[in-house]
Formats: structure tokens, C-alpha cells, sequence
């Protein structure tokens, strides 16, 4: 008797268990509220602050090459000279004919100035009746306007050839290579004798500006809102592990990278002491910071499925399941994106037997 009551009993307590909306005593938190500021660890890379690639503009034979891998130079360092006579010789005989048409425009202002002399002194004759013949003063004032013609176009040859004489000038200046700003020669590819130009289009030398280097961060699309303009981040590299340098944020692209879902980020590197150099991979230490709080539960009420993420949330006593996204984590603390608000109760030991509408015993 006594053992078919104890089973009867049992019965019917699992039967009150089965019973929709009972549920055993939960224990509830709040939804917290606050500031997310952390750092992550990204990868960067460096690059030159400027670079370029020295191409000679003329076609002609490489005659002198003043520097070598590793050189410094300065702006306007004598880098690279070309040989070219022809150049020389074509100059030589620009000069000779803007010489001559600059001879030719002074006599022709010399016979100007005669004939408006002439001119005036025949026009002040005119005015005493009878001292000079009536088609003297029109022959005058002729060979006036003759010569002025003459001044006109003798002053137009003389312009046209310094003009010639000067284009070829800035032809010849092209033979001599000059660095275009402070740098480094990182890569030197022809000797004397190469010849080089439009032609072929080699390559003299590259220069690096290595003092200053950019240094290019990938951020998360979820991490741009934090970027600061100006901030401050530290790195360090592997041929240095046991230093650490900084940069400044300087420029935000503000488009992502369609493949990646980054958006690169530029950092200005003051390279001092050279320890630096383009190609290198740093670690950044990141930081991350949002524009407004988040909101985090314990990781413990983030129930995950198949099918959905959610959290079950207290509403006027009965389950609520609140389908959110995961984010940073805390601690215990994990980020939750979805319809929450600060100050909702969620279940700190949530599972997905705790159906819908379930009453929740506090």
C-alpha cells in the first residue's frame, strides 16, 4: 500500500512539473548599461610617405650616376646626368640665331629712331611756308611708319628665337636627374651607358621619404564608429619586440573595403632613428571606443540554437524571448544587440526549455 502511494505521488508531482507555465524559482539581473573602451590587437602595414620611380624624359645614354642604394639625398641633389652633345649643339646654334635676330631688332630700332627724328624736324619745317617741298613731309612720315613696321617684326624674330633658344634649355635641363624631395635611394637600376627614355621606359632609381612613413590599419567594420582623428595608438614591430612606438591618426578613408568589410586608416610615423621601414607588419593595440553605451548581460543568459540567439526576458512575469547578437565580451559580461533596454530583467541561467509565456517564479 505504502509503496503504490509514494508512486502516485510522484505521479502527480511530475505531472504539476509538466503543467504549462510553472516554472521553479529564477533567479533574474538587470540589463546593464555602459561604455565600451577596449583595445584589439590589428595588423598594419608601412608604406613611404612618398615614393616615386625617377624615368628619364628624353631618350639619350646615361652618362653619370651619382648615388647608390642607401644614398640620402636632398631636394635638388644631382642624382643622374645624360649624355647628350646634340642637345648641346642645337643649343649652341638656338643662341647664335637669337643673337643675330637680337642684333637685327637693334639696328632696326636704331633706323626707327633716325626716321622719326627725320620726321619731326621735316614736320617742324613744314609750318614756315615754302622752306621745304609739299611730298617731303609724306616721304617722311613713310619711311617712319616703314621702320616702325620693320622694329615690329624684328622684335617678333628676336622672341620667336628666345623662345626656341629657351625650350631647348629646358630640354637639356632634362638631362640632369634631380631628387624630388628628401629621401633615401632605395633602388638603383641603371649604370653608365644604359640607354634610357620615353623609349623604353626604365626605371633610373626609386626614392623613398623614410623619416616619415604612413602606416595603414584594416578596422573592422564594426570599429569605425570609434575612430578618433588625432588619437594616439601604439605598435610594436617584430625586429624590435621590446619597443614600442606610436602614431597619429591623420587620415580615414571612409569607405569600406567591399572584400574585407574594413575601412583602412592612415597613421603618420615620425621615423627618427630609422628603425622603421616600408613592408614592415606592426601590431597595433587598437582602441575601441563607442559613441554610445552598450548594453550587457551575463554570457550565461545568451541562449544560442540552431536556429536563433535570444535572451529570455521577464515581462510582467511571463518568459520573453528577445532574439538578440552577440558582441564584445566583459568578464562574465557579453555584449548583446537587439530589442533590450537598460534595466530589463533577463534570466541569468536561461535555456531553451523555458518555453514562451512560461511563468517566471522571482
Amino acid at each position: 500500500m505504502m509503496r503504490n502511494r509514494n508512486s502516485l505521488i510522484t505521479m502527480a508531482l511530475m505531472s504539476v512539473l509538466a503543467t504549462p507555465g510553472w516554472s521553479q524559482t529564477d533567479e533574474l539581473v538587470p540589463v546593464v548599461s555602459k561604455p565600451i573602451s577596449r583595445t584589439i590587437e590589428l595588423p598594419g602595414e608601412f608604406l613611404p610617405f612618398m615614393a616615386v620611380s625617377l624615368h628619364a624624359k628624353i631618350q639619350n645614354y646615361v652618362d653619370r650616376v651619382l648615388v647608390d642604394r642607401g644614398s640620402v639625398v636632398a631636394k635638388g641633389d644631382l642624382l643622374v646626368e645624360l649624355n647628350a652633345p646634340e642637345i648641346a649643339a642645337q643649343v649652341a646654334e638656338a643662341e647664335s640665331k637669337q643673337q643675330a635676330a637680337e642684333a637685327d631688332r637693334l639696328q632696326a630700332e636704331a633706323q626707327l629712331a633716325a626716321a622719326q627724328s627725320t620726321y619731326e624736324r621735316t614736320k617742324m619745317a613744314a609750318q614756315t611756308p615754302g622752306a621745304i617741298a609739299g611730298n617731303e613731309l609724306i616721304q617722311a612720315e613713310k619711311q617712319r611708319d616703314s621702320a616702325q613696321a620693320l622694329v615690329n617684326s624684328r622684335q617678333q624674330a628676336s622672341r620667336a628665337a628666345a623662345g626656341a633658344l629657351q625650350a631647348l634649355k629646358d630640354l637639356q635641363a632634362y638631362l640632369k636627374i634631380t631628387a624630388p624631395f628628401d629621401g633615401v635611394v632605395t633602388d638603383r637600376i641603371v649604370h653608365p651607358g644604359a640607354l634610357v627614355g620615353p623609349g623604353n621606359d626604365v626605371v633610373l632609381l626609386v626614392i623613398q621619404q623614410l623619416s616619415h612613413l604612413r602606416l595603414v590599419v584594416s578596422v573592422p567594420e564594426e570599429d569605425v564608429s570609434g575612430i578618433i582623428k588625432g588619437a594616439n595608438v601604439p605598435f610594436r614591430v617584430p625586429a624590435w619586440p621590446e619597443r614600442t612606438y606610436s602614431g597619429t591618426i591623420a587620415r580615414i578613408s571612409g569607405a569600406l573595403d567591399q572584400k574585407t568589410r574594413t575601412m583602412p586608416v592612415e597613421l603618420d610615423v615620425v621615423n627618427r632613428d630609422g628603425s622603421l621601414a616600408p613592408g614592415m607588419y606592426p601590431a597595433v593595440k587598437w582602441p575601441v571606443h563607442r559613441s554610445r553605451p552598450a548594453l550587457f548581460v551575463p554570457k550565461t543568459s545568451v541562449v544560442t540554437t540552431t536556429e536563433r540567439t535570444f535572451v529570455i526576458r521577464d515581462g510582467n512575469g511571463s518568459a520573453e524571448w528577445v532574439d538578440v547578437k552577440k558582441g564584445v565580451t566583459e568578464g562574465d559580461l557579453v555584449e548583446v544587440i537587439g530589442g533590450l533596454n537598460p534595466g530589463d530583467m533577463v534570466l541569468r541561467r536561461a535555456t531553451d526549455e523555458i518555453r514562451k509565456g512560461t511563468r517566471i517564479q522571482r
